[in-house]
C-alpha cells in the first residue's frame, strides 16, 4: 500500500467497518496489504480483495463489475 494509506488508516479507527481491498500492480498482486490492513484496523472486518495486474486494468471492466457485485 502507499504510505498515504498507512498514515490514513493510522488517524481512524474503522473497528466494525467492512474493508474490501483493490488494486492494480505490474507483479506483486495485493502483496502484503490484507496482512497490514489486519494490522491496522484491528477490529475491521478485512475481506479478499481484488488485484488487477496494470496491463488488463482497460480490459477488466467486467471482472471488476461482477467482483464487486459479490462483496456488496
Amino acid at each position: 500500500m502507499p504510505m498515504a494509506m498507512f498514515t490514513f488508516l493510522e488517524h481512524y479507527d474503522l473497528s466494525g467497518k467492512k474493508i474490501i481491498p483493490f488494486c492494480t500492480n505490474e507483479g506483486s498482486g495485493m502483496g502484503s496489504s490484507e496482512r497490514d490492513l489486519k494490522k491496522l484496523c484491528p477490529g475491521a472486518i478485512i475481506e479478499k480483495g481484488l488485484a488487477i495486474h496494470g496491463a488488463e486494468a482497460a480490459t477488466s471492466g467486467v471482472i471488476v463489475s461482477s467482483w464487486a457485485k459479490k462483496m456488496v
